[in-house]
């Protein structure tokens, strides 16, 4: 691995910290606003092995956010973009790029192998709840993203368990369903307790229009304004406390 790319993290963590995530294998699920961030933060922290899952390409109403998102990767994919994104920046990485949907049938290709930690960053409730059940059923730690739309202050952006989460409507429909499967709550979030109740009065949501922004899959939804200061801090959050967790450490409330 070459080492003199990642001096700086070498010095905070040792050569053994810095083989440690050389070694690790990630999986960011999801590669929107969150997950963008997410993904190139692992890549420049020096983490070796990244699956990168996402079925959507790259859109008009996506560059806002998406760190690429750009003008000159519209109407490519997502997964393939980030991919070579990622590889240069770290060509010693072993990325894993998978355009797919998230369902009971990709489960496997999304979770199979071996997987130190995934990223979940996906903001639709269908898939969100299918992948966090695969992942509980194998056994596989995860740092779940909740709600990012509407919030405006960085300051609320808080790391903690499922169970423990509130002022987010995302995360009070995640435990419920994960209720019904029996899947325990105490799973590591990245959540904002910013209330959204008085925000969602005053936003303008709008439908998404035909072919844009999303692939005929799941439920149809309406838009929600976000910020790229919010969706960055929260995807460079999870980041954060994966490189933690791969390291030994604990997240806030939680285990291993």
């Amino acid at each position: 691995m070459p080492n003199d790319r990642f001096v700086r993290i070498r010095q905070l963590i040792g050569s053994r910290g810095l083989q440690k995530l050389h070694d690790s294998r990630v999986a960011v699920v999801g590669l929107g606003a969150v997950g963008s961030y997410a993904s190139e933060a692992l890549a420049r922290a020096g983490v070796g092995h990244l699956r990168l899952v996402d079925f959507d390409i790259v859109r008009h109403s996506n560059i806002n956010r998406q760190l690429f998102a750009l003008e000159s990767t519209l109407g490519l994919s997502k997964a393939e973009t980030a991919s070579r994104r990622v590889i240069d920046i770290n060509p010693a990485c072993e990325v894993q790029p998978l355009q797919l949907f998230v369902d009971s049938e990709s489960l496997e290709a999304v979770l199979g192998g071996t997987l130190n930690v995934l990223i979940d960053a996906i903001d639709s409730v269908g898939p969100k709840i299918e992948l966090l059940t695969g992942a509980a059923a194998r056994g596989t730690r995860v740092v779940s993203c909740m709600g990012a739309a509407l919030r405006t202050d960085p300051t609320q952006v808080q790391v903690g368990r499922l169970a423990d989460v509130h002022h987010c409507p995302l995360a009070r429909r995640v435990r419920k369903e994960l209720r019904k499967r029996g899947v325990s709550l105490d799973l590591c979030c990245i959540y904002s307790t910013e209330p959204v109740g008085e925000l969602r009065k005053t936003a303008i949501t709008f439908d998404r229009p035909e072919g844009e922004d999303c692939v005929q899959r799941g439920r149809k939804r309406s838009l929600l304004g976000s910020l790229p200061t919010l969706t960055g801090i929260i995807g460079l959050t999870a980041a954060n406390t994966v490189l933690k967790l791969l390291l030994g450490e604990d997240f806030p409330g939680g285990g291993r």
